[in-house]
């Protein structure tokens, strides 16, 4: 595998877990402007960084994408009528 295709892939697991778990970042956001206590905030924020990795790769490694898709799938106007005509042209 080439270089820009292993960073892409590493970018798709950050973004996919940061978009899975966004609110958290607002709970810790809160968090530091109330508590006024940089040190646990920086140390809140890395974790959940490490976090949105593990949870996109895994994301993806169990396949949940694939659903993910699927389920968009189901709602898609140009989806349902290509698997129609599919269906009604080799069944």
């Amino acid at each position: 595998m080439n270089l820009k295709y292993k960073f892409c892939l590493h970018k798709a697991y950050f973004e996919k877990g940061y978009s899975l778990s966004h609110y958290i970042l607002k709970l810790i956001a809160i968090i530091g402007l109330t508590s006024g206590d940089l040190n646990s905030t920086l140390w809140m924020a890395s974790g959940y960084t490490i976090g949105c990795y593990f949870l996109g790769y895994f994301w993806y490694k169990f396949r949940m994408i694939d659903e993910e898709i699927e389920v968009g799938n189901r709602f898609n106007k140009f989806v349902k009528e290509t698997r129609k005509f599919i269906k009604s042209k080799y069944l």
